[in-house]
């Protein structure tokens, strides 16, 4: 069974670099090899740039697999006993599957189902966006409330969460 690490925060809260350390702590210690599933899809500059500062930061020991809507199948095909898997950023797989219009609850089914099958090492990560205001509009909404339902259902299966802001992680499950 896998040993899922699951990371909250807001934007520019640390919580990717938070998540890194993990993977990388934990491949330290067992020898695992290093696995980034990136869920990001370049559209601009902008994100290009993003994306950039991601793989510098990381390094080269992580081996890079590209899942921006088969996050399930990504993680099927790419786990083993010996990875540390590091997924960045659920949110940013749920904007992608409202995008494509896909189904967002047989997603998060499919992604749940690959997680209880999965045997090494999980770090996942995701925006905490039920912090602000409600959106004011329909998309915005419904982006708010399926990645607010992944959050706590990721975080119910997580043997471990932690909330990160201004580059402090709290962990708040199991209860320290």
């Amino acid at each position: 069974m896998a040993h899922i690490q699951f990371i909250l925060g807001g934007a520019r809260s640390g919580k990717s670099a938070h998540a890194e350390q993990l993977a990388g702590d934990h491949a330290k210690q067992n020898g695992s090899q290093l696995l980034y599933i990136a869920t990001a899809e370049i559209f601009d500059d902008e994100m290009q740039s993003r994306i950039q500062l991601h793989r510098d930061r990381r390094g080269p020991e992580w081996q890079l697999v590209e899942a921006p809507t088969d996050l399930p199948g990504a993680l099927r095909t790419a786990d083993a006993g010996n990875t540390s898997i590091l997924v960045d950023c659920l949110s940013v797989w749920t904007t992608n599957l409202l995008i494509h219009e896909h189904d967002l609850d047989a997603a998060r089914g499919a992604l749940l189902d690959s997680l209880a099958e999965c045997s090494g090492r999980i770090v996942l990560v995701a925006s905490e966006t039920g912090l602000g205001i409600v959106p004011d509009n329909a998309l915005s909404r419904r982006f708010r409330d399926a990645n607010g339902l992944l959050n706590q259902a990721i975080a119910a299966l997580a043997d471990e969460v932690f909330f990160v802001t201004a580059g402090l992680a709290l962990r708040i499950k199991p209860q320290p």
